[in-house]
């Protein structure tokens, strides 16, 4: 069971990044995971919100964007207490109202998303 399963959803703060933050841009949609939400753009998954923060999806094109804003990698504890890490990292509240910068980040977030199911799909066919 994942530990973030039994943590109370801050529904708050994912309505405030969900419609306030990211309400410009089209075709966002949440849904619930984990004890916390998972944000998606035309049905690719970019952002997870989790105990007070908002991660974005990262990859080798953009992690170091995210790095030099000063975020930090999504981790939880495993099963058997190691520090387990996820491709995701934090987004600074100051870059909240700065539509123009949040925009591409969402961007570069999205194509990462399309960019991992491809290579899981071209694994799969093989």
């Amino acid at each position: 069971m994942c530990i973030l399963a039994g943590m109370k959803r801050d529904h708050s703060f994912h309505d405030y990044l969900v419609h306030d933050v990211l309400g410009f841009l089209p075709h966002i949609v949440s849904r619930s995971m984990f004890g916390g939400w998972a944000i998606y753009q035309e049905g690719h998954i970019f952002a997870l919100i989790s105990q007070g923060e908002l991660y974005f999806k990262a990859d080798d094109h953009n992690r170091q964007t995210f790095i030099d804003l000063g975020g930090k990698p999504f981790a939880y504890d495993g099963r058997d207490g190691t520090k387990m890490t996820m491709s995701y990292w934090s987004v600074p509240e100051e870059i909240f109202m700065k539509k123009e910068e949040l925009a591409k980040l969402v961007q570069g977030s999205v194509a990462a998303s399309i960019a991992k199911a491809t290579k899981s799909v071209k694994k799969r066919k093989g």
